[in-house]
């Protein structure tokens, strides 16, 4: 499915003159950065035509454009999942409205589950490597070579420069190997381990596929991923987990969060 961009764009000129380098995604429970964007515009998806109703709890379904940290910046609060029933090109379409908008630097955040045993609930992951587990690919399909190759190379995809800055904002960040995959059950304590065991540190159902086409594309890439629980799979440390206790803890990490976000952004 090929989706165009230009209508998108013209929609969103329409609402604001700014044009932002910069556009965040914030993930589930994370939507309390969008209420500190200043001199906001604040579009919902249902007025940008390609931009899907957000169904997921957690996720507001706007697009906010102001300034953050002296910045023009675009926040998405709340994005598409592929396990709505939305088909992959639906899902990242809006990271390549951004691309066409005129943004360089996508700064992706997610809720997600802990595989390495040092996590615990609370931490954020700056991520410096993915695996592809959804059984989907964006890329899929012909390609335009006006956005990107045929054949994109993915090492380097987690721009370390921005990695960098996040450390430097807090120092007391994770860093680590996100696994996605379709959801949206929660996974078999067997998969969690045979996850673990292909080295993730952390398994969500999200982030990959827009980090895929914003890669495609060229942009500068942050990803960082709020651990909501620990999802070992070991005999004895299991917990039953519940999109609400999800958002619990994602809310509690937000602020957090957002600081650093705010902070990365201030020193781009």
């Amino acid at each position: 499915m090929t989706l165009d961009t230009t209508a998108a764009v013209t929609a969103i000129a329409a609402k604001t003159k700014r044009r932002p380098k910069i556009a965040v995604i914030l993930g589930s429970g994370l939507g309390g950065l969008a209420k500190d964007v200043q001199d906001a515009t604040r579009i919902p998806y249902g007025e940008i035509p390609g931009f899907k109703r957000s169904t997921a709890p957690g996720h507001a379904g706007e697009l906010v454009v102001g300034t953050l940290s002296g910045k023009d910046v675009a926040v998405m609060n709340g994005r598409m999942h592929y396990y709505e029933g939305y088909d992959i090109t639906e899902v990242v379409f809006p990271v390549r409205v951004f691309r066409a908008w005129g943004v360089r630097t996508m700064i992706i955040t997610n809720a997600c589950g802990g595989l390495n045993p040092a996590f615990k609930a609370g931490d954020l992951m700056v991520l410096n490597d993915h695996i592809n587990f959804m059984g989907v690919n964006p890329l899929r399909g012909p390609n335009d070579d006006s956005l990107g190759p045929r054949f994109p190379d993915m090492v380097g995809t987690y721009t370390e420069g921005l990695r960098k800055l996040a450390h430097s904002v807090d120092g007391d960040l994770r860093e680590g190997v996100y696994v996605a995959v379709a959801g949206p059950n929660f996974e078999t304590p067997a998969e969690l381990r045979m996850l673990r065991g292909f080295g993730a540190d952390a398994v969500g159902m999200s982030t990959v596929p827009e980090v895929l086409v914003a890669r495609h594309m060229a942009m500068d890439i942050l990803a960082i991923s709020t651990v909501t629980d620990m999802a070992t799979g070991i005999p004895g440390q299991i917990e039953h987990v519940t999109h609400e206790a999800v958002l619990e803890v994602a809310n509690r990490a937000g602020n957090r969060l957002a600081d650093v976000i705010k902070g990365v952004i201030a020193r781009i």
